[in-house]
């Protein structure tokens, strides 16, 4: 998130308020999603990992989506 200059408040926005667009949580030990949040008109991607008992989410990861991977509204990824 720090590379890609996408601010802790707008990470936590989408958190609270975001589109979870995957839910990885079959995948992996905790529940995890694909969230997605926008900066102004530019989308991206949070990766979290939850840990229910305790009340604790990570952020695995921040990210500026392919356009060339996703679809033109950056929810469905591209075949």
């Amino acid at each position: 998130m720090f590379e890609r200059n996408i601010p802790l408040k707008n990470i936590s926005q989408a958190l609270h308020s975001g589109e979870v667009i995957e839910d990885y949580s079959a995948e992996m030990p905790e529940p995890s999603h694909l969230i997605l949040g926008f900066q102004g008109k530019l989308p991206f991607h949070v990766v979290t990992s939850e840990n229910v008992e305790e009340n604790i989410t990570t952020i695995i990861t921040v990210y500026n989506p392919d356009p060339q991977k996703w679809k033109k509204d950056f929810r469905v990824r591209r075949a």
